[in-house]
């Protein structure tokens, strides 16, 4: 199917954060978009708003008949879809053309440039922060975001006028291997997915691949001392960064009142006194590749420093939702043991000498099986640990395979509680806190706002 043969997008899994910024990319462009979901969020309900028709049961019936059009409706599936799902096999029945998120978005890199962000950990942040560097331009920018950012309400934005779209690489099911990067950053290739991979060689070999897809012309920037070997065409830079070392780092590191600047130096020019917006000490580096990717798309430094203090963060990403001198309370999407682990240190670093307490709920049977050993000690970090049971997303129980398996191994300095997750306001009311994040990617994050109103009458 051609760009242009197409009349109108049919979502299965249209809720998610990346299905979702797809759909409204074809709303913004006037095309009828319509789909299914298991439940209404704010977010579908956003999309419903600006003119979707979104259904929440798996029933072919409800197809809407303006869909039912196979030379001229484009059905995008997210990879989370079980095979049984009537709907998905509905279309595959009736040969419509059928398409992963993935695809749709390498259909973009492929007419625009694509500026995209890879790795283990690190991605939703540094994708947001780039995108709104280079909104200080005239020409703005399309960016397709893994999270909402702050500054924009959104998780998508559009520009007519830029040749550039500002995406996040995403390593689950390969779906990478179909972008062709202008540029491209790789943050981290720390072992994940191994249900995907079967194991890390294989993982890193994905990533050797991906390398291979920027486009002649193109840069790759990558952090130091990662794992992987890239696999560059002719005529693709590379150049490296990290916060105190490579071809973009950070110099005179300054934190202090809760707030962190640092001059930014780069082998295209250096960029004294940026102040971060959100001052954490894991946003100096997300902030660098950042930069130094703005800097080669030519944006002026000026527009780069004021981007970079003006940055409100991306939801869920070390999102604070009180902060007094008794108590805070944030919530961050870290579900990897390396991201639970910056998370715990950044915390430490900035609330220094507080009591922190964190609420994780572990993220997949097959990530808890891998990686449980590194969970225990990343979350170790912290003084005290809730965890709750396993939220399965897409995959089935694997017997012997709970999160008794990181709550044994918690060192034992650590005070820690094992819970349901529906116990978990009531958790709240009942224990005292100084610092509190509630980590991980499941379903938790349904309860911040009832946790929020609970703690704001202590706060």
């Amino acid at each position: 199917m051609r760009t242009e043969d197409i009349k109108s997008v049919y979502f299965i899994g249209v809720g998610g954060i990346g299905m979702s910024a797809i759909a409204r990319f074809f709303l913004n462009k006037g095309i009828p978009v319509a789909g299914y979901d298991r439940v209404s969020t704010p977010l579908i309900q956003t999309m419903q708003s600006e003119g979707a028709d979104i259904h929440f049961e798996d029933e072919p019936a409800l197809i809407p008949e303006q869909f039912r059009d196979k030379e001229h409706t484009l059905v995008i599936y997210t990879p989370a879809i079980p095979n049984e799902h009537k709907e998905l096999n509905y279309f595959r029945a009736n040969q419509f053309e059928i398409q992963k998120r993935a695809q749709v978005l390498g259909m973009l890199t492929r007419s625009l440039k694509g500026l995209c962000v890879a790795g283990t950990h690190g991605k939703t942040t540094t994708t947001t922060m780039l995108a709104h560097l280079l909104m200080q331009m005239p020409e703005k920018v399309n960016a397709f975001m893994g999270g909402i950012s702050k500054n924009y309400g959104t998780n998508y934005l559009y520009s007519a006028d830029s040749d550039y779209v500002v995406v996040e690489a995403d390593e689950f099911d390969r779906s990478f291997h179909w972008l062709n990067p202008y540029i491209s950053i790789i943050t981290a290739t720390d072992p994940d997915h191994l249900d995907v991979y079967g194991t890390y060689d294989a993982y890193l070999e994905s990533f050797r691949e991906y390398s291979h897809l920027i486009k002649s012309g193109g840069v790759l920037l990558v952090h130091t001392g990662l794992a992987f070997r890239p696999d560059l065409q002719s005529g693709v830079r590379q150049l490296s960064y990290s916060m105190t070392t490579g071809d973009f780092h950070a110099e005179n590191i300054r934190m202090g009142g809760g707030e962190i600047s640092f001059d930014f130096k780069s082998s295209f020019g250096d960029i004294p006194g940026v102040r971060l917006g959100v001052p954490v000490e894991v946003n100096i580096e997300n902030g660098i590749a950042a930069m130094a990717v703005a800097q080669l798309c030519g944006v002026p430094d000026e527009l780069i420093r004021k981007g970079m203090e003006t940055f409100k963060g991306v939801d869920r990403r070390f999102d604070i939702k009180i902060k007094t001198d008794k108590l805070v309370l944030l919530s961050d999407y870290a579900h990897h043991p390396e991201e639970v682990r910056r998370c715990a240190e950044s915390l430490k670093g900035v609330f220094n000498g507080r009591k922190i307490t964190a609420i994780f709920q572990p993220h997949l049977y097959t990530r808890t099986r891998d990686l449980y050993k590194d969970f225990a000690q990343s979350l170790s970090i912290f003084d005290e640990v809730v965890l709750t049971e396993i939220y399965p997303a897409r995959e089935l129980p694997i017997p012997g395979v709970t999160s008794e398996l990181i709550y044994e191994r918690l060192h034992s300095n650590v005070e820690k509680w094992l819970i349901e997750s529906s116990n978990v306001l009531e958790f709240v009311r009942t224990h005292d806190f100084d610092v509190l994040v509630v980590l991980g990617a499941g379903n938790l994050d349904d309860k911040m706002s009832q946790i929020s109103e609970i703690l704001q009458k202590r706060a």
